[in-house]
């Protein structure tokens, strides 16, 4: 069963420094936010808006950079 956090966007409350580094989420859930540990392929600097793509067991969330679509001109 998947977790409910996969495909929902989060900020880093702490940073991931490397591949093997380990930082911290927040993401909103269940009318609340919840904290979850968080790893990248890539550093990220706290405050990083990231998108969750797995969860491990742990409460071990893989995470990537979100970068939103550019809406174009007059795009808002």
């Amino acid at each position: 069963m998947n977790d409910p956090v996969v495909g929902t966007t989060g900020k880093l409350t702490t940073p991931i420094r490397g591949t093997h580094m380990l930082g911290e989420v927040l993401v909103a859930i269940r009318g609340g936010t919840e904290l979850y540990i968080a790893r990248s392929a890539e550093p990220l600097d706290a405050g990083t808006t990231v998108l969750v793509v797995n969860v491990a067991p742990g409460r071990i969330a893989d995470v990537v950079p979100w970068i939103p679509l550019d809406p174009g001109p007059g795009g808002e």
